[in-house]
């Protein structure tokens, strides 16, 4: 992104009352601590190894949970073929306000609603299944039973090889995960703050 670029979008964020990404992720962890997973962005390195193993040629759907300020928006749209759509879910209306402001993609829906929801919130945007589905959520830190309805209604959504993209700051959220998907790969970002737990949880 050029400076004239970065320029234009401040102030087009000014006109609209949208606040800055650093101000919004912080006003987000603070009033609603139990749903953002950390007081910190995700780091460039978390965010390649996370997605490294997605196959972006045959991707047509990509969800994400719980997006925040974009912070992985704009890495997936990068990537995601011409085709493809991306629908971002998140209950925290001041993010998905602000994603609808930020990101000017056709390909790109943002949509106010619960994780848990998702099998009908893809119905709803004219597809069965999802290819992959990208999570940041604190599973550890949602209210009980929440956790374990959103890891069923994702391998319920997910197509045979597709996958559920985990990262998180505690192992717990493997409880969430292996109980629903066959196959559960793992490894670390330690260039992270805090250095994060990688999961990828696959419908074989």
């Amino acid at each position: 992104m050029t400076a004239s670029t970065a320029a234009a979008r401040r102030q087009r964020r000014k006109e609209a009352g949208v606040p800055s990404p650093w101000s919004m992720f912080l006003q987000g962890f603070f009033k609603h601590p139990v749903m953002v997973g950390s007081i910190v962005p995700s780091s460039g390195k978390l965010i390649r190894k996370m997605l490294k193993p997605v196959d972006w040629a045959n991707t047509r759907l990509f969800v994400e949970y719980g997006p925040g300020v974009g912070t992985f928006c704009r890495e997936v749209l990068d990537r995601l073929p011409a085709d493809g759509k991306y629908i971002a879910i998140d209950t925290n209306p001041d993010f998905i306000r602000y994603l609808r402001h930020e990101i000017a993609d056709p390909r790109f829906f943002a949509v106010h609603g619960s994780a848990a929801d998702v099998e009908q919130i893809v119905r709803d945007h004219g597809f069965e299944k999802a290819d992959y589905v990208l999570s940041g959520l604190p599973f550890s830190t949602l209210p009980a039973g929440v956790g374990d309805a959103i890891g069923q209604a994702t391998a319920n959504v997910l197509r045979p090889g597709g996958a559920f993209l985990v990262y998180q700051f505690s192992p717990k959220c493997r409880d969430f995960i292996a109980p629903y998907l066959g196959r559960v790969d793992h490894d670390m970002e330690w260039w992270n703050v805090p250095p994060a737990q990688l999961y990828w949880g696959w419908k074989d």
